[in-house]
């Protein structure tokens, strides 16, 4: 018998074969031969001002470069995507990548996430003729699209999307033969549609949406037989769906949603047999459906025809097609009854949305078991069954004894005005109400109404007369007064308190003389000056214990006294560790009063986001992911406290990362309380608000005012999560221009149907893994919801305390049963939460076309709004740009919602 072999035989026989396969590896990839791309390297190194861990000097840029892929010792392929600069470079980035044109063999350029700042250059088209894939996705390109671009024949795949491209789409794009993919997507491009596209005989997806382009749609887009994703949304696109568009057999997805179309839906568009989404929300299509239109559409899992003008009764068919999962046709005006429907859909994975529409008549039984069913804002009557499903909405229709239904003259007037027969909410009714045509019974209520209306007015110019002269009154009585509870005087052109109202603020720390203060702080030395706030100058101070404190000093000459009254007395009635702790006061000087606070070693987030350190290649070093989440977290809970366990809620008014402060353990303390005041709406004001605050609009106008809802609060945190997501600091505290541009080019980056888009926006220096990012991922979501610019539609403070604790259950599909509720005010928020479970699977990974809303973060292109910030909706600048509904787990009890919405 043969011997085995011996353990040092095997290993010296892997040993061979680890070289034969490292010298064969090298042999397909030679070391760079060619001195002038060796050069050109090395000048793009130099003027993208890249890290020497990426790009090493002294090492062989085909092996050991980031990015740089070789072919047979030549360059061809180029990806700084994901590499960083240094901080020079960092300090003036520009698109320049001139040496790119001594690359004659490269194939692929891919900057995407990388800043390029500038103009793509005229030369690109025309010296890199072996070109295959362009990338410059978000990469914060701005200009037009050089023409030269069409001389690239190789080109297969071009991404320009998320950046700040202006003017026309060149037509000499239509020469590009072999391209695949284009992608021009959210950036702020004009004109019309270029008819050469119908020559791009390859391209199999074409994306365009989210730019100011008009015109029609070209009907010789149904010339590229191979289009699979053809995505037009949110433009200006005008005129009607073109029939020839139903030829485009393997279209797989279309989304021609937010623009301005109009006439029919197609017949013809019914030859699309390997659609699976279909949308067209948010036009002005008009007429009515037809069941040919989707008896051919096997495969369709997706509709959405909201918010348009279509009529009649819906297709049958629709009911029995076993692959639909999503139905929104809400904001209509389809009618009929659906009492006697069958679902032969699998109803278990479905969502409908049938919401404002004009559907009459007995609910529809059985109902089925659906994921979600949305029958509110039509006019259903009659009884609802016990075994209704909890998912189930039925608000705002004629139904008995159900909460949130329309008034009696409503359901009345609706089934009079058709000779229906309506139930009367099940009460018993001797008078049937008036048929059309009875002028009598008509004429009668209409008396009754206006002696009514102008009884009641009568009755409340008389109480609006008695209330003037009783304030007159007490104006007298007050301006008498000089001093308020021993604080000094009133300053000037502000009326103080009434003797009678005694304010005890001894309760509020220790008592300190002003000397001892004057002691602690060196005399208010510039050397110990933190900073001056808006409600007074902040000053270290050294305790006679050797304690460091803070001391903020308010001038009353220069400052409003109700700051510093207010905060006195929120800490005096309020207590909470997430509040920043007040050690004392002296309010002894009439012009100044003084604050004392515990001393926060690590200050506030705005400036400890980032420190100083003395690294060669970067001098700053960013918090930790677990500490930024730890942080959000304390923020939401001290914010929570205020919200909903204070009675009445208050709100803060100033959230933003300075008012954020943290101890030596970044445990978080809310500081600013000087706004802090209750709810507008509440009558349980207490004193100090009700007489010391002027009234406050719902949002935060040219003067100044700040909302008074927790909706505001809700929408500033959000600015704070995107701060902490993104590293971008000043966002939660400024209201410019730039920063209401930074979010528009942010928030799109932003969608539950694509983990991988927030890579695009995440802070640089942060360094995570996968279980990692899905917790970024998960409060970049929570984010964006709070910057709904609908006050009612953002979520509760105590809600997004819940997500920031349990950030996986945001994102990850398992628990979506228990944690994604909706919100009964939103009539969209729900049909995002199940588009969240249904990824993308286009070729780069792109929004899913369809979650746009017209009133989402980014704003109407008819309104021209961007976003919201009072309770009202203060509106950032204008802007076209739209994005996605917001997806976010909701309270169980809906009264929840409902209570916001009344704020």
């Amino acid at each position: 018998m043969e011997a085995h072999r011996s353990p040092p035989e095997v290993v010296l026989a892997i040993l061979v074969l680890l070289v034969f396969v490292s010298c064969f590896a090298r042999a397909q990839n030679n070391p760079l031969r060619n001195d002038t791309e060796r050069s050109a390297l090395f000048d793009l190194r130099s003027s993208l001002g890249l890290r020497a861990k990426d790009w090493p000097r002294r090492s062989e840029p085909c092996w050991n470069w980031t990015g740089v892929a070789c072919q047979n010792g030549r360059v061809v392929g180029i990806s700084v995507s994901g590499l960083q600069r240094t901080h020079a470079g960092r300090v003036n980035p520009q698109f320049a990548v001139d040496s790119l044109a001594n690359l004659s063999l490269l194939a692929t350029f891919n900057s995407s996430g990388f800043e390029l700042p500038g103009s793509i250059p005229d030369w690109l088209g025309q010296s890199l003729s072996a070109l295959q894939v362009l990338d410059l996705r978000s990469a914060s390109v701005k200009g037009p699209i050089p023409q030269s671009l069409g001389s690239l024949g190789s080109l297969h795949s071009l991404y320009l999307s998320g950046n700040s491209l202006t003017g026309a789409i060149p037509s000499q794009l239509g020469q590009l033969s072999a391209l695949s993919v284009l992608n021009l997507s959210q950036n702020s491009l004009t004109g019309s549609i270029p008819q050469t596209f119908s020559t791009l005989s390859n391209l199999t997806s074409l994306d365009l949406s989210s730019n100011y382009l008009s015109g029609s749609v070209p009907s010789g887009l149904a010339n590229l037989t191979k289009l699979q994703f053809l995505n037009l949304s949110s433009n200006i696109l005008t005129a009607s769906i073109p029939n020839q568009l139903g030829q485009l057999f393997q279209l797989v997805e279309l989304d021609l949603s937010l623009n301005n179309l109009m006439g029919t839906v197609p017949v013809d568009l019914g030859g699309l047999r390997s659609l699976q989404k279909m949308l067209l929300g948010n036009n002005g299509l008009q007429g009515s459906l037809s069941d040919k239109l989707f008896s051919n559409l096997t495969r369709l899992q997706f509709l959405v025809l909201s918010d348009n003008k279509i009529e009649g009764d819906i297709p049958g068919v629709l009911w029995s097609m076993h692959e639909l999962r999503f139905l929104d046709v809400s904001g209509n005006n389809f009618t009929g009854v659906l009492a006697n429907l069958s679902w032969n859909v699998n109803s278990t994975n479905t969502m409908f949305n049938l919401s404002n529409n004009l559907f009459y008549g007995a609910l529809p039984t059985p109902l089925g078991k659906f994921s979600l069913i949305d029958l509110s804002g039509n006019y259903f009557q009659g009884k609802v069954p016990n075994d209704i499903e909890t998912n189930t909405s039925l608000n705002r229709n004629c139904l008995q004894s159900v909460l949130d239904q329309r008034s009696l003259e409503d359901c009345r007037l609706f089934y009079a005005e058709r000779n229906l027969s309506f139930d009367n909410f099940g009460a018993p009714s001797p008078a049937q109400p008036p048929l059309p045509g009875s002028s009598t019974n008509s004429s009668k209520r209409w008396i009754f109404i206006l002696v009514g209306l102008f009884g009641g007015l009568g009755f409340i110019v008389l109480l609006v007369l008695v209330l003037v002269l009783l304030i007159r009154r007490c104006d007298k009585r007050i301006a008498s007064q000089r001093e308020i509870a021993n604080v000094g005087p009133a300053p000037e052109g502000r009326s103080p308190l009434p003797a009678k109202v005694s304010i005890n603020f001894s309760g509020v720390g220790d008592l300190f003389t002003y000397e001892q203060i004057l002691c602690y702080t060196d005399g208010f030395s510039e050397i110990n000056l933190i900073k001056h706030g808006h409600s007074g100058d902040l000053f270290r101070g050294i305790l006679e214990s050797g304690a460091p404190v803070v001391v903020k000093r308010v001038d009353l000459r220069a400052l409003k006294k109700e700051s510093y009254m207010m905060e006195l007395d929120v800490l005096n009635k309020v207590s909470h560790m997430r509040l920043v702790p007040l050690l004392g006061h002296c309010l002894e000087h009439d012009s100044e009063k003084l604050l004392v606070y515990k001393y926060m070693p690590n200050g506030d987030l705005s400036n400890s986001l980032y420190r100083v350190t003395n690294l060669e290649d970067d001098n700053l070093q960013s918090l930790d992911w677990i500490t930024r989440l730890k942080i959000a977290i304390g923020a939401a809970e001290g914010l929570s406290y205020l919200h909903h366990e204070c009675s009445p809620p208050l709100v803060h008014r100033d959230v933003q990362a300075s008012s954020i402060l943290l101890d030596d353990k970044f445990e978080v303390r809310l500081g600013s309380l000087s706004e802090v005041c209750a709810q507008e709406g509440d009558s349980h004001q207490n004193v100090i608000t009700k007489l010391l605050r002027k009234p406050q609009t719902s949002e935060q106008g040219s003067s100044g005012l700040l909302s008074a809802t927790c909706a505001y609060d809700v929408y500033c945190f959000g600015k704070v999560l995107l701060e902490l997501v993104t590293g971008k600091l000043g966002i939660s505290k400024s209201d410019d221009a730039t920063t209401r541009e930074w979010l528009e080019h942010t928030l799109p980056c932003i969608s539950i149907y694509d983990k991988e888009l927030v890579t695009k926006i995440v802070d640089p220096s942060l360094i995570v893994d996968e279980d990692l990012l899905e917790e970024v991922w998960a409060m970049a979501i929570v984010a964006r919801s709070c910057l709904n610019p609908k006050p009612s539609r953002r979520p509760l403070m105590r809600n997004i305390l819940k997500a920031l604790e349990n950030p996986l259950k945001v994102v990850r599909e398992e628990s979506s049963s228990s944690a994604r509720l909706r919100t009964t005010s939103s009539r969209r928020s729900w049909s995002t939460a199940f588009f969240g479970s249904w990824r993308h699977s286009s070729s780069e990974g792109a929004i899913v076309p369809g979650q746009i809303n017209r009133e989402g973060i980014s704003g109407s292109k008819q309104s021209g709004r961007v976003g919201s910030q009072g309770s009202g909706g203060n509106d950032l600048s204008s802007s076209h740009k739209r994005s996605s509904n917001e997806i976010f787990p909701e309270p169980v009890d809906m009264q929840d919602i409902e209570r916001q919405d009344q704020h």
